[in-house]
């Protein structure tokens, strides 16, 4: 499933471009063809508002994605419109990628691993820092922040890491250490580490190992080609972990939505509630 999921998100956008080009070449000759740009148009622009802004949640904001190609659909039914091609990039491309995108490829389906129900001892999990030394996670002590994202090709993730580092300063005082965990290389996270000026951790997963072991891997989760730029097949499901000082769990979130991440005031109020 996560192959197939792979390789629509990759052909989604580049339809979606292409559409938009061909539609914007061809409207000049056949005003038909501005039904396909408001068809797609939407689309592509939910996914640059995404790359371009640190967005960690879209909530409502998808429906603008599926919004036009309705629209569309509607003009072209009053105009008359019989031009195969223009449907296909209506309907094909604009409606059932929008509907495909947001109630089948951005939800994750039976997440609800074993090893992280509240109150279990976190299972001690290996990882590896900048310097490619391992760390026993069970030998960091005080309470933890564990945050699995997919890697630095995920805005969301992005977006997300960006709002614990703020709050920094809000976690330490409480003693909590900030471990932020992803299957990529070495370089990409050192690359991202060098963005925020705050001393979290940022740690690799070397094959998934830690993944694996606690339930949130996402075999083949990556979209399809980004290979080209040193990403690995196999990433993780997003998941953020919150334990006491004894290592034993007090929240996990298992989003069963990437584009849904839990509100940074959560962790703190998680924290309160321990008496942290």
């Amino acid at each position: 499933m996560n192959r197939l999921k792979s390789l629509f998100i990759s052909l989604y956008l580049s339809l979606l471009t292409l559409g938009l080009v061909r539609a914007l070449w061809l409207q000049s000759a056949h005003a038909e063809w501005w039904w396909v740009v408001l068809a797609l148009a939407p689309g592509l622009g939910f996914f640059g508002w995404v790359f371009a802004f640190n967005v960690a949640r879209t909530g409502r904001a998808s429906v603008v994605m599926w919004l036009g190609p309705v629209l569309s659909t509607v003009g072209l039914l009053m105009q008359g419109a019989a031009v195969p091609e223009i449907w296909c990039w209506v309907l094909g491309v604009g409606l059932l990628g929008a509907v495909l995108y947001i109630r089948w490829y951005s939800v994750f389906v039976g997440r609800d691993s074993a090893q992280l129900q509240p109150g279990a001892k976190l299972p001690d999990i290996a990882l590896q820092n900048a310097q490619g030394e391992t760390l026993q996670v069970n030998q960091i002590e005080g309470p933890l922040l564990l945050l699995f994202y997919r890697g630095n090709w995920c805005p969301l993730c992005m977006a997300q890491i960006r709002e614990v580092a703020d709050q920094y300063a809000q976690l330490a005082a409480k003693g909590v250490a900030l471990l932020m965990i992803s299957p990529q290389s070495h370089a990409n996270t050192a690359a991202l580490a060098q963005k925020f000026d705050v001393p979290m951790q940022f740690l690799v997963d070397v094959d998934l190992q830690a993944a694996k072991t606690l339930g949130i891997e996402a075999l083949a989760g990556l979209p399809a080609g980004l290979e080209a730029l040193g990403y690995d097949s196999d990433t993780v499901m997003p998941t953020v972990i919150i334990t006491d000082g004894e290592h034993r769990i007090l929240y996990a979130d298992q989003t069963d939505n990437y584009r849904m991440r839990p509100e940074p005031d959560a962790f703190l109020q998680v924290l309160a509630r321990a008496g942290l």
